[in-house]
């Protein structure tokens, strides 16, 4: 089996090079790499791409994540996060394979506080939100075989997250605050990638098991419960720090206002993937502190 991996080095991306290697034949692409293209903002080379490697299956780990910035820049949202993927579609739909996308809770109004299911109405809130809906969309019109997983507050150790920065500034500043009526799962990299590949293997033997679902990890918190976990786990492991947990002033969302509408509710249900593919997802608070521990000990 062929593997066209795209966005080999985000979040997800580097993860995913580790859990679809034992699968076949694995070719990991970014927007630097040379010899295949693996530029989404390059249609053509894109195309080319999968034309010359001819891959069983296509994840697509990359997209355009700046939110606020996509308020500017309509255009390289729409290009990467919808008319790329259209071109993996088309060309998936042609050759029969498997397409495996990531899309967001952003889809949503953010509105409510019951957990989103996978047919609850539309309504993103920003362009970003909107660009990756457009995806979504391209991908369904297509007719190709496809995976869509949803996801949210994704975090991973390699590189720069929430826990560092909340890390880093209990260090340097004297007091903290953080947002604390948006609520959502952290879900972690490695998590989302494991459940790629078993997805990927269980759905080629079943085909009727594609679709669209939503793939968080279990409970859900608030970005200043987040940070409080952090900086407990931290302190337990004799981490000094200058802000405490118990210290962290909670924020509501409009003190803390950014270019783009953020999501008030970013809670995701998900009976349907854990029935489908015969999966538990853990609580959140497990793949903290498993990230934790990695970056602690760094």
């Amino acid at each position: 089996m062929k593997i066209l991996l795209l966005g080999k080095n985000g979040q997800v991306g580097w993860e995913l090079q580790r859990s679809l290697a034992p699968l076949g034949e694995l070719l990991a692409l970014d927007a630097r790499s040379t010899g295949y293209c693996g530029d989404l903002a390059n249609l053509e080379g894109l195309a080319m791409t999968m034309a010359r490697f001819a891959p069983d299956v296509i994840v697509n780990a990359a997209a355009y994540t700046a939110v606020d910035k996509a308020e500017s820049e309509p255009q390289q949202a729409q290009r990467v996060n919808a008319e790329a993927v259209q071109v993996m579609a088309e060309t998936a739909a042609r050759s029969g394979a498997l397409l495996v996308h990531y899309s967001t809770d952003y889809v949503f109004a953010g509105n409510g506080q019951a957990p989103w299911h996978e047919g609850d109405p539309v309504a993103p809130l920003n362009v970003y939100g909107e660009s990756k809906l457009a995806g979504e969309q391209a991908i369904q019109a297509s007719g190709c075989r496809y995976l869509i997983l949803r996801t949210c507050w994704v975090y991973a150790a390699r590189g720069n997250n929430f826990a560092k920065t909340m890390l880093r500034l209990a260090r340097e500043r004297d007091t903290l605050g953080v947002i604390d009526d948006q609520f959502g799962a952290p879900t972690g990299a490695d998590l989302i990638a494991d459940v790629t590949a078993h997805a990927i293997v269980a759905t080629l033997r079943n085909p009727e098991l594609g679709g669209l679902y939503h793939l968080a990890a279990g409970g859900e918190t608030t970005w200043c419960g987040y940070a409080r976990f952090v900086l407990e786990r931290a302190e337990a492991a004799g981490v000094e720090l200058a802000v405490k947990a118990y210290a962290i002033t909670a924020l509501t969302t409009d003190a803390y206002p950014t270019v783009a509408k953020r999501p008030a509710n970013s809670r995701m249900n998900t009976e349907k993937l854990q029935k489908a593919f015969l999966l538990n997802l853990p609580h959140w608070q497990h793949g903290v502190a498993r990230m934790l521990t990695e970056i602690i000990e760094k």
